[in-house]
């Protein structure tokens, strides 16, 4: 088995339904869906640029394409509902969830409000001070 052969045979039967396939229009031959996502996935996996995945998969730009075009059209959140529920029907699914909002930081300019400084503005005067 090649190290870019990354979706089991039992793994594409899951979602190989809900990919585009040929439409018998003329023109540019269709892509094989089965590299378009496997090069996805690889491409995810490794954490690499578009760019610089490999060959095997075909070009970047197809397989970028199809990707692109996949999302916009919700194919992605088809196949994830899909997926979702199908294990969720057999009992592989957890749904507790634990948020800590110790872990939740935000950084020190993540905020929408402006900080005014100098002047008489400051906060350390009363308003009767002020008037006065």
């Amino acid at each position: 088995m090649s190290r870019f052969a990354l979706l089991s045979d039992a793994q594409w039967d899951l979602i190989g339904g809900f990919l585009p396939g040929p439409t018998g229009r003329k023109g540019r031959p269709f892509a094989d869906a089965r590299s378009m996502v496997e090069g996805i996935v690889y491409r995810y996996r490794t954490g690499i640029a578009w760019r610089d995945l490999p060959a095997t998969f075909g070009a970047w730009q197809t397989v970028w394409a199809w990707h692109h075009r996949m999302a916009g059209e919700g194919t992605w959140d088809r196949v994830l509902a899909a997926l979702t529920a199908k294990a969720d029907a057999v009992g592989q699914v957890d749904w507790s969830l634990s948020v800590d909002s110790t872990i939740t930081r935000a950084h020190q300019h993540a905020t929408n409000v402006t900080r005014l400084t100098g002047g008489f503005i400051e906060l350390q005067e009363s308003e009767h001070a002020r008037a006065a």
